[in-house]
């Protein structure tokens, strides 16, 4: 018999566990709500990075991406990095029709091919691998010139890594370059400067992005580590923070998007590179004044969103996801309500429903939106916190609902500017929230269940060697994550074993009674 009691799940975004006290802003903050969950309640750690969430390996860290895709589907699937690898590695990125598309289009137009993206090897969004491999076979297949538009990472990476890449980048080009190939860096910018802004949440970074990738606007030098290393001194901040900057030469701009030319936005992962991908295809677009509109054949190296076709042409077919969650229950008549900031609402959405913007059943699917401030993180730790809860106890109260889940976004967020300080806050922010959710459960009789989608604010620091300051951490963790089940009508028993983010979904399902899929992970109870 299927249950009739409600269930609530709360994502505390980039809060793992890590028993090292060093920079583990998670263990410094005061957090007796979370403590007291640890204690009294049936839990264990799950992993949340590299094969658990269809990453190539066990080095590569989760991301809230494939996080929520395995939270809400229940299965492994191959995911961005193993998704192109495996692409690439068996040739079929090249044999595709876009491919074949932008490299005849440049080879006819005697155009360049350029390429836009995240410069680094953190495999959250990008991997500089990916990069290389596509720039050689371009070469191979007579395309003579190739610019690339680099995004300085410093948040999936090191915080001041950025030169590495750039050297690595620029040894490929000068081993490349002859007197039929020319490839160039053109320009770039910190990825949370320029171009690679999420869920609209700042235009102005798209149009900083747009008028120095695609306008050639902007403070001009002679290559990109004179750039990185004037801007680092005269800032004083980490890549990800670092502004724009354009390539010249005594003709002007190296690489200006022009008619004709072909664009790949590298890139595998789609939250960042949906707003320029929209720039470049929406003839009717008006988010910032374009200046031109360069005719050009732009692709990503993914379809970033599968419902509106962004963009039209993709490099690499993305996992067809079926049989979530999300999908079982309302084969149930579960209702399900989903909130969260605009900074995590398209994980507890999109990603959660298998990369699917559209509900899949408007009746028993309501989703809830809180606009995130637009102030840097580290100013505000707390965000929207209090304004989710509201809405999940407003949810729980209702009586409306089977299935109500939320994310809080704290951790992950401030996690990423590399602010001890505000992480903690951020995490006891979010604490004092499960609190005030855990006197709503009870009045309900719910069951709540509390877990993370990867870590982050459980390690600020990177290790640092003997007599040398602490250096800001701002990527994601290996760490495992809680999850924890609080019942105070049952104490359900959670069988020994290893498990990950994926076993959420047949859990949660056990919960309701409901017999989970055979393509699942199994229940953890």
């Amino acid at each position: 018999m299927k249950s009739s009691r409600t269930a609530v799940l709360i994502v505390m975004d980039g809060i793992g566990l890590n028993d090292n006290e060093y920079g583990n802003a998670v263990k410094a903050a005061y957090t007796p709500t979370l403590d007291r969950l640890m204690q009294e309640c049936p839990n264990i750690s799950i992993k949340a990075h590299g094969t658990a969430v269809g990453l190539p390996s066990d080095e590569d860290m989760g991301n809230s991406e494939v996080g929520h895709n395995a939270l809400g589907c229940g299965q492994i699937y191959s995911q961005g990095a193993k998704l192109v690898n495996e692409s690439i590695d068996n040739g079929k990125i090249f044999t595709s029709k876009t491919w074949n598309t932008l490299i005849s289009n440049c080879i006819e137009n005697k155009s360049i091919l350029h390429f836009i993206g995240l410069l680094s090897d953190g495999n959250v969004h990008s991997n500089i691998e990916h990069l290389k491999a596509m720039i050689k076979r371009a070469k191979e297949q007579g395309v003579s010139r190739v610019r690339i538009h680099i995004l300085l990472d410093g948040r999936d990476v090191e915080a001041t890594s950025a030169l590495r890449y750039v050297d690595d980048l620029e040894n490929l080009l000068s081993g490349l370059n002859c007197e039929d190939f020319d490839a160039r860096i053109a320009s770039g910018g910190g990825r949370m400067k320029i171009t690679m802004d999420r869920y609209e949440a700042n235009w102005d970074m798209v149009r900083l992005g747009w008028e120095t990738h695609v306008l050639g606007l902007g403070r001009q030098f002679s290559n990109a580590t004179e750039a990185i290393k004037a801007y680092r001194e005269e800032y004083g901040v980490i890549d990800q923070d670092l502004p724009p900057f354009v390539i010249a030469d005594e003709n002007g701009p190296v690489g200006r998007i022009q008619d004709n030319d072909s664009v790949i936005m590298f890139n595998f992962r789609g939250d960042r590179a949906i707003e320029i991908s929209k720039a470049f295809e929406d003839e009717d677009f008006s988010r910032f004044d374009r200046i031109i509109k360069p005719k050009v054949i732009y692709a990503g190296m993914l379809q970033y969103d599968g419902d509106l076709k962004i963009p039209k042409r993709y490099l690499v077919e993305p996992p067809h996801i079926t049989n979530t969650l999300s999908e079982l229950l309302i084969r149930h008549g579960i209702k399900q309500y989903a909130v969260s900031e605009t900074q995590k609402y398209g994980h507890v959405t999109y990603f959660w429903n298998g990369n699917r913007l559209e509900k899949f059943d408007e009746l028993l699917e309501e989703f809830e939106e809180i606009p995130s401030d637009r102030v840097p993180f580290e100013q505000r730790p707390w965000m929207k916190a209090a304004e989710i809860t509201d809405k999940v106890i407003e949810a729980i109260r209702s009586d409306k609902y089977g299935f109500i889940r939320a994310n809080f976004p704290n951790g992950d967020m401030v996690g990423h500017t590399g602010s001890f300080q505000a992480a903690k806050i951020a995490v006891e922010a979010v604490d004092l929230c499960l609190g005030r959710i855990i006197e709503a459960v009870n009045e309900a009789e719910a069951i709540l269940i509390v877990t993370a989608d990867h870590g982050n604010a459980d390690e600020m620091y990177e290790k640092a060697k003997a007599n040398e300051l602490p250096r800001p951490k701002t990527s994601h963790t290996l760490n495992p994550v809680p999850f924890i089940i609080y019942d105070k009508l049952h104490k359900h028993e959670i069988k020994e074993g290893s498990y990950g983010l994926a076993n959420v979904a047949s859990t949660i399902a056990r919960l309701f009674n409901i017999e989970k899929p055979d393509v699942w992970e199994d229940s953890m109870i």
